[in-house]
């Protein structure tokens, strides 16, 4: 959530941000209206309340003096009934206020290239090349059926479409994808591993950004207040919602598997079909705490990390500078990792590296002290898939096919597949 205090003071600049996002600036007026009318009622409580004290404390003397004190008992009641019924409405601005501030998004960056759209998007730069092909390439879904590594049908009979089934070294390779990166993440990037659960509660979704915004994106439960987690990143940065933090425990970096949850998963076409947008996929996700000074520092570390399961695994890929226009809600600054999928002719997404900066931290009020009796400040969050699997796979058994309809398991996967170095037909 944005800084109350930058709406107030930087209104126009706030408007200038919001409208390079795509957003309303009428918003930011909407905001201070609310928030200007409570500020008059808090005025008012105080001066009601500081003429009840007084009349208050001019009761006993009377009454000693032997005055008639029931007209002062009369304007304590109707003191105090004013009182009660402006401190309701306060109330009901301030509930009205904050669930306003929860619709802004995060101010970008000054490095964000300012855009309308993910055409605008500014390359970085590409690792590895493309895989040279003797023949048509086919699309993942069509080498996925052949060799019986992925069930589409069957997964659709049970949960619907936008689900999959993974069977026999399909799975396997699956679990080796999500293995393989844990142990890149923890024993060579020193993150510290968690394995979270997957529903959390709503003020926990709220921390992150997910609500109210994305409310019909996500999947909740009917008789509990619980939602199915949509990434890791949820109950990972939630993990210190509601503490201080001492300066010396910062950056955190922690690393989580989970499966992610979505309720939208795009139209039907060849740009969707397979495992290019489903509601449950599987993630290795990337999450740090940072103090503010180091957050971009740590922030190009973590782009890195996420990079290294590309260039280990032998795949074309390209980093992207997200524009304005395609920046993420929470972020102040984001990164997306593609990788060339040659079997539908398409770059894919596969992680998102964003620094939200102080923006989920306020959420979920996770903070720190540089010394003891320091004045508590607003850590950094910062996170990156680490990356999703279905994408990969899809890149991976593209990339990787041969003539014969077999695919060569990268090397980086085959400790994790007992050696196996080819899966055939």
């Amino acid at each position: 959530m944005l800084d109350y205090r930058r709406l107030r003071n930087e209104p126009e600049f706030v408007k200038e941000s919001l409208a390079k996002r795509g957003y309303d600036p009428s918003m930011v007026d909407e905001w201070l209206a609310v928030d200007t009318r409570w500020r008059e009622l808090t005025t008012q409580v105080e001066q009601l309340t500081a003429e009840q004290n007084r009349v208050s404390k001019e009761i006993p003397q009377r009454k000693k003096a032997g005055e008639d004190v029931e007209p002062l008992l009369a304007q304590m009641r109707a003191l105090s009934d004013q009182i009660k019924q402006l401190e309701a409405q306060k109330r009901e601005l301030e509930a009205q206020r904050e669930q306003m501030l929860l619709m802004f998004p995060n101010i970008p960056h000054a490095s964000t290239p300012t855009g309308t759209d993910a055409s605008q998007n500014v390359e970085v730069r590409r690792g590895g090349q493309p895989h040279a092909f003797s023949f048509e390439p086919k699309p993942h879904w069509e080498i996925a059926e052949n060799l019986g590594l992925i069930d589409f049908e069957r997964a659709a009979k049970i949960s619907g479409s936008g689900f999959m089934v993974y069977t026999g070294l399909g799975a396997r390779l699956e679990r080796a994808l999500i293995n393989f990166m844990l142990d890149l993440h923890v024993r060579e990037h020193g993150y510290t591993e968690i394995f979270p659960p997957f529903l959390v509660r709503p003020e926990v979704m709220v921390g992150t950004g997910q609500l109210p915004k994305f409310e019909e994106e996500m999947y909740r439960c009917a008789d509990d207040p619980l939602y199915l987690i949509p990434t890791a990143e949820v109950p990972v940065t939630n993990l210190y919602r509601e503490e201080i933090l001492n300066a010396s425990e910062l950056p955190l970096n922690l690393v989580a598997y989970s499966p992610c949850f979505r309720r939208e998963a795009g139209a039907a076409g060849r740009l969707t079909r397979g495992l290019l947008r489903v509601h449950q996929f599987n993630k290795v996700e990337l999450v740090k705490l940072t103090l503010p000074e180091t957050s971009y520092e740590e922030h190009e570390r973590l782009l890195r990390d996420a990079e290294t399961v590309l260039q280990r695994l032998e795949l074309p890929y390209r980093i992207m500078l997200l524009c304005t226009g395609d920046l993420g809600f929470a972020a102040a600054k984001c990164y997306d990792l593609e990788v060339w999928s040659p079997g539908v002719q398409q770059w894919l997404e596969v992680s998102s590296c964003s620094n939200f900066e102080d923006f989920q931290a306020r959420r979920a009020n996770i903070r720190f002290r540089r010394e003891p009796t320091a004045r508590p400040e607003f850590v950094h969050t910062l996170n990156a898939s680490g990356v999703a699997t279905p994408r990969l796979m899809a890149a991976i058994l593209e990339n990787y096919q041969q003539e014969d309809g077999s695919v060569v398991i990268p090397h980086a996967l085959r400790p994790y597949m007992d050696g196996l170095e080819v899966i055939r037909p």
